[in-house]
């Protein structure tokens, strides 16, 4: 639907003024041509200037497609300001029609890997409580500047090629779509609509801790553009590594397909031996969504513990260990990977 003819009795009189300016308007039109669905959804809103961007475009956009939105705050509780923090948020969002609720996490914090251990128990906090509301769909704020820093923070972990690119406009965990609608969008843009509208955001101090590699990273990236990086091309270079994973993707499919039995009442999948006969890419991933599947775990194992399994099958006749929930057995040529009791 145009801008144009969007009806003034649907826009309520306080969003439709911000929505009227130029830039904002423009950045609407990018996130409605980038964003497409009539099902009911969830907003995960930190308080940063991406997440109140996302809330304020989601909120245009349910009231135009009719859909009822959530909108949703984790309050971590790992620093002594965050509570209050949460409750200002709730209170920023009431004041431009949109009604927050507030997630908090309680129980033991970790003194060690807080920022990996956070991030898990947020998307928890969020799964949970969209199920209990029935809905499947969870937009997050990750924005163009992510998708960037993703790539970096990969290539210093040795990730192959699904790891450099594992920041995707959609990606399903616990049958739930998780939606990243801003990846087309500039940080900066999103900067300015949170100003613009809200007059505020919260700003994390974590991300000025030069002891977390998301900081770090960070800073090498704006130096990189101070010394020529160009984001559309470095965008274009992202989409053809894409391109190149959904041709690996196909042949892990086929591998799937031709050379796994399941044993449905035994909840079991049996392995034969041209599954290991293939480039190891497609071995890894392939034996990745197997345990993953049998496990019924939500995120695969370690690359560093599969490919060691991996070479321990091919070099073994006879094997038995444990994984992912899952055990694993060869016999032979033969591999079995069952359930964990």
């Amino acid at each position: 639907m145009n801008l144009k003819n969007l009806s003034a009795n649907k826009i309520p009189k306080l969003l439709k003024e911000k929505l009227n300016n130029k830039k904002v308007k423009q950045i609407y039109s990018k996130f409605e041509k980038s964003f497409k669905t009539n099902e009911n959804f969830a907003v995960a809103v930190s308080g940063g200037p991406d997440s109140l961007a996302l809330a304020f475009l989601a909120k245009i956009y349910s009231i135009k497609n009719n859909i009822n939105p959530r909108f949703l705050i984790v309050d971590h509780k790992l620093r002594k300001e965050s509570s209050a923090e949460a409750k200002y948020v709730k209170k920023l969002l009431k004041k431009y029609l949109i009604s927050a609720e507030i997630l908090p996490w309680k129980g033991k914090k970790p003194s060690q890997n807080i920022q990996a251990i956070a991030r898990n128990k947020r998307y928890e906090l969020l799964f949970e409580r969209c199920k209990k509301l029935k809905i499947n769909n969870i937009l997050l704020g990750h924005h163009q500047n992510d998708l960037f820093e993703n790539f970096f923070i990969r290539i210093l972990r040795g990730s192959g090629l699904k790891g450099l690119i594992s920041l995707d406009k959609s990606s399903k965990v616990r049958n739930i779509n998780l939606l990243r609608p801003l990846l087309d969008q500039d940080k900066s843009n999103l900067e300015f609509l949170s100003k613009y509208v809200f007059n505020s955001y919260v700003k994390d101090p974590s991300n000025k801790e030069e002891k977390y590699q998301r900081t770090k990273v960070r800073k090498f990236i704006e130096i990189l553009k101070k010394n020529g990086l160009d984001n559309k091309k470095f965008s274009q270079t992202i989409k053809n590594l894409k391109d190149s994973d959904n041709v690996v993707n196909y042949y892990v499919n086929q591998n799937l397909m031709n050379n796994i039995f399941f044993q449905v009442k035994k909840n079991r999948l049996i392995l034969n031996k041209e599954f290991f006969l293939q480039p190891h890419e497609v071995i890894f991933r392939s034996f990745s969504d197997s345990i993953k599947l049998i496990g019924r775990k939500y995120y695969p194992v370690r690359g560093k513990k599969l490919d060691k399994i991996i070479i321990d099958l091919r070099n073994n006749e006879y094997l038995r260990l444990t994984l992912g929930g899952c055990i694993i057995e060869k016999v032979k040529e033969t591999v079995i990977i069952s359930r964990e009791h």
